[in-house]
């Protein structure tokens, strides 16, 4: 009785698998449908593997199709990679895709681009993926942008595979402290404008070494890297003014080496410009540093009569942390946009001498919950040590955010505690009352605060996109001390400011919908 119903089961099986056409794939005939007609895969350097992007097929059939051939049509010599439906390779037969269903397919590319166009600096690489073939023949184009690039890393060991450390000094242990990172030669210590410059780990300007950045330079960090400027190292950024406010093609900016689109606002992509202790007569003009975790950090830099760091002209945007990070540093800053950090756009801690003219400093940060003001002013460092604040000044002066307080200070009573602001638009909203009884936040003390404007919105132009411009209608617009914007008569992009200066970094624009 078994073996018959074992016997009966098995012919049921053969019937019903007949009657089925699930596996009877019909060939294709040129109908498939695509997610794209072209894929662009973003600027990728040479010998530097791109993302992966990726193209869905549909088959809108009420068939189930076998597609003979899909292949790229340079075939296995191309630059560009496939993943089919979860196979690699750049040659496939027989793909199949079932009735009304659909299939990925990935693509990469890594390109050489001595191999593809010698001597060039950037290629606009091209190739297809064909379907079929024939009269049935469909095809998607695949296109990126190849530059060339001057890559900086640290040397690996032969034989043990150690990569080079640089030493920052010891742990309380008595250890080094040790991170990835290699001196730069003499004969780098001059960045042009003819190739980006891509650095792995931290390149180190060395003792009584300077560091040149000409006009119109890019320099691009892997993630986990940065500038550190040795004792008595310099750093010189000589940006200019771009006449496109989009390409800032004068202006040297610093960044990721992620040049996907998809990356181009993303906080903490590298590390840091680390301006060590005793490091000195740094100039940053025209520049742009976006992306990193903290975008400068400024170590014990006394600075004598003149500024230890001048920066003018710059933006600092999307830093993980902090925007500029000063610790006992002395600074002037002109021109000055430092928008979007994860915890303050400046933190001035430890005492020093600073001075900023016609800044802007906004932080309206979204990506998770801030707690710390935009600007922060201290003359202590953790718990036990205090340092002597020898002047904070602020003159013509933007400091807004999300935040109710937008300004805060630490103050030690065993070192000077200097601060003055002076015509700036401040954010210092306090409707508890927490601040009534603080002689830091005594807006009547003409000797702290002086023709300052509180808690009237700036009217920026887009702070999601860190589009800072203010409006004509902008509580700013016309307020700033005359003698100040004399100082700096040209504001960030150009525009005079000696009659009738407004507040910031810039001069009011009138909006889009202001017209």
């Amino acid at each position: 009785m078994r073996i018959l119903y074992t016997l009966l089961l098995f012919c049921c099986i053969i019937f019903w698998s007949s009657c089925r056409n699930d596996f009877e794939f019909e060939p294709s005939t040129g109908q498939l449908e695509f997610s794209k007609d072209t894929v662009y895969l973003d600027t990728v350097f040479t010998n530097i593997g791109s993302s992966t992007y990726n193209l869905k097929v549909y088959n809108r059939s009420d068939q189930d199709i076998r597609i003979p051939n899909v292949q790229l049509s340079q075939g296995e010599s191309s630059s560009y990679r496939l993943n089919v439906d979860g196979v690699a390779g750049k040659v496939f037969r027989d793909v199949e895709i079932l009735a009304n269903d659909s299939i990925f397919i990935f693509v990469e590319t890594t390109a050489d681009i001595q191999e593809l166009s010698q001597n060039a600096l950037e290629f606009l690489y091209e190739d297809a993926i064909l379907f079929d073939g024939g009269e049935n023949t469909q095809r998607v184009e695949l296109v990126t942008l190849i530059k060339d690039a001057v890559f900086l890393f640290p040397e690996r060991d032969a034989m043990t595979g150690e990569v080079e450390t640089l030493q920052l000094g010891t742990d309380p242990n008595g250890d080094p402290i040790l991170i990835e990172g290699f001196f730069l030669e003499d004969n780098e210590l001059t960045f042009t404008n003819e190739k980006p410059y891509v650095i792995y780990g931290f390149a180190a300007v060395g003792s009584n070494k300077t560091l040149t950045v000409n006009a119109g330079a890019r320099v691009l960090f892997h993630a986990n890297s940065g500038i550190i400027v040795a004792d008595q190292g310099s750093m010189q950024v000589n940006g200019e003014l771009s006449t496109d406010p989009e390409l800032l093609e004068n202006e040297v900016i610093f960044e990721s080496d992620r040049l996907e689109t998809a990356y181009s606002n993303i906080p903490g992509q590298w590390s840091t410009i680390w301006l060590t202790a005793g490091s000195t007569n740094h100039n940053f003009n025209y520049t742009t540093i976006k992306n990193g975790t903290v975008g400068l950090l400024m170590d014990s830099n006394d600075g004598g009569e003149d500024p230890t760091l001048t920066i003018r002209n710059s933006q600092i945007y999307n830093s993980s942390n902090i925007g500029l990070l000063s610790r006992t540093g002395s600074i002037l800053g002109e021109n000055l946009v430092i928008a979007e950090a994860g915890q303050s756009a400046m933190v001035l801690e430890l005492g020093g001498s600073y001075e900023f003219n016609h800044a802007t400093f906004a932080n309206y940060w979204s990506r998770s919950f801030r707690q710390t003001p935009a600007v922060v002013i201290s003359n202590t460092f953790g718990e036990t040590l205090a340092a002597n604040l020898d002047q904070a000044n602020f003159s013509n002066c933007i400091i807004y955010g999300r935040n109710d307080v937008e300004f805060g200070f630490s103050k030690a009573d065993e070192a000077a505690f200097n601060f003055n602001f002076k015509n700036c638009l401040l954010r210092a909203n306090d409707p508890n009352g927490n601040l009534e009884d603080d002689p830091l936040y005594n807006f009547s003390d003409l000797a702290l605060y002086e023709s300052v404007i509180l808690n009237e919105q700036p009217l920026f132009l887009d702070t999601d996109t860190n589009k800072l411009q203010i409006s004509l209608e902008s509580p700013a617009s016309a307020q700033g001390d005359q003698a100040t914007a004399n100082l700096v008569p040209l504001d960030l992009i150009g525009t005079n400011r000696t009659t009738n200066p407004d507040i910031g970094a810039y001069e009011t624009i009138m909006f889009p919908d202001e017209n």
